[in-house]
C-alpha cells in the first residue's frame, strides 16, 4: 500500500520504523471537520500498534491574544474557537468575568443563555453525527445532520440575530429578549426533530453496518474514562454520571434534567448518548421557555450608563451596549469556571489585575482534553477502524488546538 484515500482523508505510507509499517494520515483540509489534523499511524501487518495525533495546525493563540483586547471583545473572540457552540464556550468566561464585576445576571436572561445553550448543543450534536456518517461512508446521516442542523441554526438565529457567531451572552445579561413568535417556531421544530430522531434510529443507529463498524470498537472503559481526564458525551458514554449542567449555572439549576449515561463506552454508544441528549435539550428548552420569568434582560447598573436617545431599544427587546461599557475594569483577582458544551467541559482560568484587559486567561477546551483518545482507542483494531473511532469522538480541531 502506497497511498490509501477515504471520505476526507489522504494517507500515505512512509516505510517501516521500529518494526512497524508507518502511515500518515491527513484529516482535512478539504472537510468539514473544519481544520486539519495529522495521525502518524504505526502498523503490524493490518492492526493498529499505536497512533501519535499531530495536532495544532489551527492554532491561532486565542489566549495571548485575550490580553490584548477589552473584556467585552475577548467575547466575540473566543467564540471563534467552537463557532457552532458559540453560546456554550462564552457563557463560563462571561459568568468569570461577572464575579470580578460583583454583577449578576437577571433571572430572566439566565433563561434565554440556557435556551440558547441547549440550542447550540443540539446543532454541535447533529453536526458530529454528520461528521461521524460521513467518516462511516453513510452520506444519508452526513446530510440528515448537516440540514436538520439548519432547524436549529435558524431559531438561535431568530433569538439571537445571527446564525453562527452570536456573541449573545453579555457581561450583566443577553443582547436580546425573546421574539415574538419564538415558542411557535420551537413546538414546530422539536415535533419535527423528534420525529427525525426515530428515523436516525432505524436507519443509522440500528443499521447493520454501522453496529458492526461500531460495535466493541474503540471501547474506552470507565477506569480509563476517568484516569485520561475525558470529558462530555465520551465520558458519560463509559459509565461516569458527570456533567458540568449538574452545578447549577445559569439556570440549570431550577430544571429537572438527568444525564444520560451509557455503560460499555464503545463507538456505538458514544453516538448513542449524543442522540438521547438531543432529546434531553428539546426537553430543556421546553422547560425554560415554560418557566420564563418576567424581568429585565441587562442589569441595572449598565443599562443606567444607556444613553436616553437609544434606551427605546429596549421596548423592542434589545440592548446596544454603552460607550463606557468597553473601559469596565474588572477588580483585581483570579475566578475558575466552567460549562458544559456540546463537546465536552470547558474550563476558564481568568487573572485580573484591574485593567481593562485581562492579564492571563487560560481555556481548557473539550476536545484538548479529548485528543489523548487518539492514542489510547485505536491500538489493537485494524486501520480501517479508525475513521469509525474518529468519527465516534466528535473531535473538532478548532477547539482543540484554540
Amino acid at each position: 500500500m502506497s497511498k490509501i484515500e477515504l471520505p476526507g482523508m489522504v494517507g500515505h505510507e512512509l516505510g517501516q520504523k521500529d518494526g512497524y509499517r508507518v502511515v500518515e494520515l491527513f484529516i482535512g483540509p478539504q472537510h468539514p471537520a473544519s481544520g486539519h489534523m495529522r495521525l502518524i499511524v504505526y502498523l503490524d501487518g493490518d492492526i493498529i500498534v499505536r497512533v501519535d495525533p499531530d495536532i495544532g495546525y489551527v492554532h491561532r493563540t486565542m489566549e495571548k491574544l485575550s490580553e490584548i483586547r477589552e473584556y467585552v471583545r475577548v467575547i466575540s473572540l473566543v467564540e471563534r474557537m467552537t463557532i457552532i457552540d458559540s453560546c456554550n464556550i462564552t457563557l463560563p468566561f462571561v459568568e468569570a468575568v461577572e464575579k470580578l464585576l460583583g454583577v449578576e445576571a437577571p433571572p430572566r436572561a439566565k433563561y434565554l443563555r440556557t435556551i440558547l445553550c441547549e440550542i447550540n448543543r443540539i446543532s454541535s450534536h447533529l453536526y458530529g453525527l454528520g461528521i461521524g456518517g460521513i467518516f462511516l461512508n453513510h452520506s444519508t446521516m452526513f446530510m440528515w445532520g448537516f440540514g436538520d442542523r439548519e432547524v436549529f441554526v435558524h431559531l438561535a438565529s431568530l433569538l439571537t440575530g445571527s446564525r453562527l457567531t452570536h456573541t449573545y451572552n453579555i457581561f450583566g445579561g443577553v443582547r436580546r429578549d425573546l421574539p415574538q413568535g419564538f415558542r411557535d417556531e420551537f413546538e414546530k421544530a422539536k415535533k419535527y426533530m423528534l420525529r427525525k430522531l426515530k428515523d436516525y434510529d432505524k436507519v443509522f443507529f440500528n443499521n447493520p453496518v454501522i453496529r458492526s463498524r461500531l460495535e466493541n470498537v474503540g471501547v474506552l472503559p470507565r477506569d480509563k474514562a476517568i484516569a485520561y481526564g475525558i470529558t462530555g458525551p465520551n465520558l458519560r458514554a463509559s459509565g461516569v454520571r458527570y456533567d458540568a449542567r449538574l452545578l447549577g449555572y445559569a439556570a440549570y439549576s431550577e430544571l429537572d434534567f438527568e444525564p444520560v449515561v451509557g455503560k460499555y463506552g464503545d463507538g456505538l454508544e458514544r453516538v448513542w448518548v449524543r442522540l438521547r441528549e438531543i432529546e434531553m435539550s428539546l426537553d430543556l428548552i421546553e422547560q425554560a421557555l415554560k418557566q420564563l420569568p418576567e424581568g429585565p434582560i441587562f442589569h441595572e447598573r449598565y443599562a443606567k450608563m444607556v444613553p436616553p436617545a437609544m434606551k427605546k431599544w429596549f421596548e423592542k427587546g434589545r440592548v446596544k451596549l454603552p460607550g463606557g461599557y468597553v473601559r469596565l475594569r474588572p477588580k483585581r483577582g483570579e475566578v475558575f469556571t466552567r460549562g458544559e458544551m456540546g463537546h465536552g467541559e470547558v474550563t476558564y482560568y481568568l487573572v485580573s489585575d484591574g485593567g481593562m484587559m485581562p492579564y492571563r486567561l487560560r481555556i481548557v477546551t473539550p476536545s484538548a482534553r479529548n485528543a489523548i483518545m487518539f492514542s489510547i482507542l485505536p491500538p489493537g483494531h485494524t486501520l480501517m477502524d479508525l475513521p469509525a473511532i474518529y468519527g465516534s469522538m466528535d473531535y473538532f480541531p478548532p477547539e482543540a488546538d484554540r
